[in-house]
């Protein structure tokens, strides 16, 4: 499947604002664009979608094996073009295995055979841009590469000196964007403000399709798209750990992989989606209830307030299994303190206590080895994941749920934890170790 990878020497360079743009002029153009994120990443796909109209997947190359890399890819079946963002720089991965760059953007273009077209914030420099990107061509000689885009230029002048460089460096530039302060996109503790919380998500994306289509060459980079034959009988998505599904679905809920909600559906499972923040008690007949991560800490009073929501909560756990990932765990927790110092009341089925107010950053790839059973996997399965938060745990007085581990092999204090029926981890969980 033809493809190309956008990537970047570092985060903050624009690489999403040329992602958006050109999914959007690609599906405007009539084309069928099959979006995905190279990385663990919740947040991003859910712009992809509202870019192209496309559930937006993640390939990771630390997490994933060859089963689900390839259950995955499979979606792009029927696509005029892939697309792919990359996470942080381009090399940027964990050092595990003997590898430099483990589950980098890199490996997942070498992977798929996609073509990277790399954004370079050239402010402050000119012809010295083009010993960065020629580095980054020449560092994996393997490595297909498409070209660049010029991003926050400043003047015609500084455009031709930038581009005399490339030139002499033998670097196609497939666009060039002036700088504009008005393409950014808000930001957040975690990242990106949630796609659904953008007041104008659609036309804010529209004008990156416009920016692009004035400054880049849409024709060329088409023609750089280049990749591998997907399998023409690739394996299944992993299978639901229940049949009715209950997830909580709103702005404190939303961090969910879409190839686990994708594979429970296909598989035959039902979602059904409730909202804690508008006081929704999970569905009665609900087999499971699976609070994903989200943003607890900032609607902790609204949490605290839904009486429904936890009444509804505590009967399910009586007799029925209760999950939650980081934030949703968070919630399941007896108090959550908000970045004020206010503690806040949660569901009380957990003893956890976390703490906004004393931010510490957590992030990493986690492999997990269950002590008890999860929905969906007994004890003693390994579990592949990754941990994104600023939250501190003040108390944890129940049990561990798991052995959970980083990247290189160290022990985490965040194990999660469990009590008859409820369990929760700070991880998000992106498959089990088979598919990895």
């Amino acid at each position: 499947m033809k493809g190309l990878l956008i990537s970047a020497p570092s985060s903050g360079t624009g690489k999403t604002t040329v992602m958006l743009g050109l999914l959007r002029a690609l599906a405007d153009d009539g084309f069928v664009v099959q979006p995905f994120k190279s990385g663990p990443d919740y947040i991003d796909p859910a712009f992809h979608k509202a870019a192209c109209g496309q559930l937006s997947f993640n390939l990771d190359g630390w997490a994933m094996g060859p089963a689900l890399w390839q259950a995955i890819t499979a979606r792009a079946h029927g696509a005029s073009i892939c697309v792919a963002e990359g996470s942080m720089g381009l090399f940027d991965g964990v050092a595990t295995r003997g590898q430099q760059g483990f589950g980098s953007s890199a490996e997942t273009a070498l992977a798929m055979g996609w073509p990277v077209l790399l954004v370079l914030d050239v402010g402050g420099q000119a012809q010295s841009a083009a010993a960065t990107a020629l580095g980054f061509r020449s560092y994996l000689p393997d490595l297909p590469f498409a070209g660049v885009i010029l991003n926050r230029v400043a003047s015609p002048r500084h455009e031709r000196l930038t581009r005399l460089g490339m030139e002499r460096a033998g670097l196609p530039v497939l666009g060039v964007l002036p700088r504009r302060g008005d393409l950014t996109l808000p930001e957040r503790h975690l990242g990106l403000v949630q796609a659904v919380e953008h007041p104008d998500l659609d036309a804010a994306i529209a004008s990156y399709a416009s920016f692009l289509r004035e400054h880049v060459d849409l024709a060329a980079i088409r023609a750089a798209a280049k990749g591998r034959q997907l399998p023409a009988d690739p394996p299944a998505l992993p299978c639901p750990p229940a049949q009715r599904i209950a997830i909580a679905q709103d702005a404190a809920f939303s961090f969910t992989y879409p190839h686990l909600l994708e594979g429970w559906q296909a598989a035959g499972a039902e979602i059904l989606p409730f909202s804690p923040l508008a006081d929704e008690a999970p569905h009665a007949d609900a087999d499971l209830v699976w609070l994903p991560g989200g943003y607890p800490e900032l609607h902790a009073d609204k949490l605290a307030a839904a009486e429904t929501f936890r009444a509804g909560l505590r009967r399910h756990a009586e007799t029925r299994p209760v999950h939650g990932e980081c934030g949703g765990y968070m919630a399941l927790g007896e108090a959550l303190i908000d970045k004020s110092g206010t503690r806040h009341k949660m569901a009380g089925l957990l003893g956890l206590v976390t703490s906004y107010e004393k931010r510490k950053f957590h992030l990493g790839y986690r492999r997990a080895v269950l002590q008890a059973p999860l929905p969906g996997f007994a004890p003693g399965t390994a579990l592949r994941g990754h941990e994104f938060h600023y939250s501190t745990i003040i108390e944890q007085p129940d049990p561990a749920l798991a052995d959970v581990r980083d990247a290189d092999g160290n022990l985490v204090p965040e194990t999660g934890s469990y009590r008859g029926n409820v369990s929760g981890t700070f991880f998000h969980l992106i498959t089990q170790e088979e598919y990895a």
